[in-house]
C-alpha cells in the first residue's frame, strides 16, 4: 500500500509541471490604456513600434499618483519615456476624443490630460466605476503643432494611477 502511494506521488510530481506549462494561461489582472488616438503602449501592442514587455500588457502602465512619466515610473516600461523612439504622430483637431480601453473597471476619482507643460483637461468621476470603454472630448485650447499628451487615470480607492502618452499633431 505504501509503495502505491509513493508511486502516485511520484507520478503526480512528474505530471504537475507539464500540466502547468501546457494549460492556457488566464488573462492578467489588467487595467487600461488609450486605444485611440493610439497611445505609445497601443503602438507597442500593435507592433507599430518595436517595444519590450509592454507589447504584451499595454494596459499595465500603473504607478503612484502624481507622476509625469509615460511609464508611470515602471522601470520595465521605461522605453515609453523615450521621445526619440519613432512614435507615430496622429493628426488631430483642436478638440479630440481620447478613447480608453479598460480591462479592469476600477472606481475612478479623476481623468487628467496634460500637454504643453500644463493640465488641459480633467474629468471627475467621483468614485464611479466606468464601463469597458471611456471617451473624453479634450480641447487643446491655444496649443498647436506636435504635442505629447500625458493622460492619467486616477483610481479612487488606491494610491495608484494608470498612465498613457499619446503623440499628436494639433492643427
Amino acid at each position: 500500500m505504501k509503495s502505491k502511494r509513493l508511486l502516485a506521488v511520484a507520478i503526480g510530481a512528474g505530471i504537475a509541471p507539464l500540466l502547468a506549462v501546457s494549460l492556457p494561461a488566464g488573462s492578467a489582472s489588467a487595467h487600461g490604456y488609450i486605444s485611440s488616438p493610439p497611445s505609445r503602449q497601443a503602438q507597442c501592442a500593435a507592433g507599430t513600434v518595436s517595444c519590450g514587455a509592454i507589447k504584451y500588457e499595454p494596459q499595465s502602465v500603473e504607478g503612484p499618483k502624481g507622476l509625469s512619466s509615460c511609464s508611470g515610473g515602471n522601470a520595465g516600461f521605461a522605453e515609453l519615456n523615450n521621445d526619440s523612439k519613432g512614435w507615430k504622430v496622429t493628426p488631430v483637431g483642436r478638440t479630440t476624443s481620447f478613447n480608453w480601453r479598460l480591462t479592469a473597471r476600477h472606481a475612478t476619482s479623476t481623468w487628467q490630460y496634460y500637454a504643453g507643460g500644463r493640465k488641459i483637461a480633467e474629468f471627475n468621476d467621483g468614485g464611479a466605476r466606468p464601463g469597458e470603454t471611456v471617451t473624453h472630448q479634450v480641447s487643446f485650447g491655444s496649443l498647436s503643432g506636435k504635442q505629447k499628451v500625458l493622460a492619467v487615470w486616477n483610481i479612487a480607492d488606491t494610491a495608484n494611477a494608470f498612465y498613457a502618452c499619446v503623440d499628436v499633431n494639433v492643427s
